[in-house]
């Protein structure tokens, strides 16, 4: 008897708005990283980061690049997978978040700087991210479970 469940299911639109809009957000995590690490210090202060701010991330420590890997690659993998609908999603999302609560872990036992009032939407960004990637860990596990990804 042949398993034909996997060719049957229908990809659901959601899919496509979920695996688009997951990529187009976490695309920018990736050119945030990029050029982060390629442009350093003229990037922030093109960012509007004061003094304070850029002092405290080229404090971070060199482990710390771990978790921030993970967390944006894994996503912007787990985005071109969910597209692909490919069922390694859900591990590459997962991932995604492992990283993304390290990162947030890091944050609170090193609170930053205070911040311009202009930047003061970034002291929720860890938590957001965080809740982004719980919510694409799941969904790919969802539609994993449901047959969607092969």
């Amino acid at each position: 008897m042949t398993d034909t469940t996997s060719m049957t299911t229908r990809t659901p639109w959601h899919l496509w708005l979920v695996g688009v809009l997951s990529l187009l957000w976490n695309g920018f995590g990736a050119y945030d990283f990029v050029m982060s690490v390629t442009q350093g210090e003229a990037y922030w202060r093109a960012s509007g980061m004061n003094d304070a701010m850029i002092a405290y991330y080229n404090a971070m420590p060199v482990w710390m690049y771990a978790p921030w890997i993970a967390g944006v690659w894994g996503a912007v993998a787990g985005s071109i997978l969910l597209l692909m609908r490919s069922r390694y999603a859900v591990h590459a999302f997962v991932l995604s978040l492992l990283g993304a609560v390290g990162s947030l872990m890091y944050g609170l036992m090193n609170p930053m700087p205070e911040l311009p009032a202009a930047m003061a939407v970034m002291a929720y960004m860890p938590w957001v991210i965080v809740v982004i990637a719980a919510f694409l860990a799941w969904y790919a596990w969802t539609m994993g479970k449901k047959g969607v990804l092969r």
